[in-house]
């Protein structure tokens, strides 16, 4: 006998971080789980190079994406820099109430200045985040970041140190979920 055959339907999937909706295509919802999504934020931002990974969970018939990374491109960064500045960038890792997080901020002074300045900047940038963190959840965190708020927040901060040209997440990542 033969088989009979199957056909890809598509399937709407809600992305509730940015309000929006994508579709993609599968023989059966179950299939949709555990799918990763890259989503370009280029034109959400106004122009700021974003990609933003999602990973796809099913609840019944109900689709939806968490938030699995947020990368803003090299390409970004480099026009950002001027000749005459310094850049300052780090990685750790923090725990938030649902997750534990990797975050790397990328900080741009206005003008060259000394590495033991570099490096009281990059303590209180990490410090500052990790006291930002660790009472949100991985979602809200994600969202302060598309939104710009920890960015604007941390920049006021360390204003009083040295002022910087550009004070960005460069990756935000969700290391392992609890």
């Amino acid at each position: 006998m033969a088989q009979a055959k199957r056909k890809k339907r598509f399937f709407d999937v809600e992305i509730p971080i940015i309000k929006k909706e994508t579709q993609l295509q599968a023989f059966e919802i179950p299939e949709l789980e555990g799918r990763l999504i890259t989503y370009d934020l280029t034109r959400f931002l106004r122009g700021k190079s974003a990609i933003f990974q999602l990973t796809v969970k099913t609840k019944g018939d109900e689709i939806t994406a968490t938030p699995r990374q947020i990368k803003v491109l090299p390409s970004f960064l480099r026009r950002m820099i001027r000749k005459g500045t310094n850049y300052i960038e780090d990685s750790f890792s923090t725990e938030c109430k649902d997750a534990i997080v990797k975050i790397k901020p990328f900080l741009i002074t206005r003008r060259k200045i000394s590495r033991k300045i570099r490096g009281v900047l990059r303590k209180k940038a990490r410090e500052e985040i990790i006291n930002y963190a660790k009472d949100k959840k991985s979602s809200e965190i994600f969202e302060d970041v598309i939104k710009g708020d920890i960015q604007k927040y941390l920049s006021t901060t360390l204003k009083k140190i040295y002022p910087l040209s550009l004070c960005e997440i460069r990756i935000l990542k969700v290391e392992k979920e609890k």
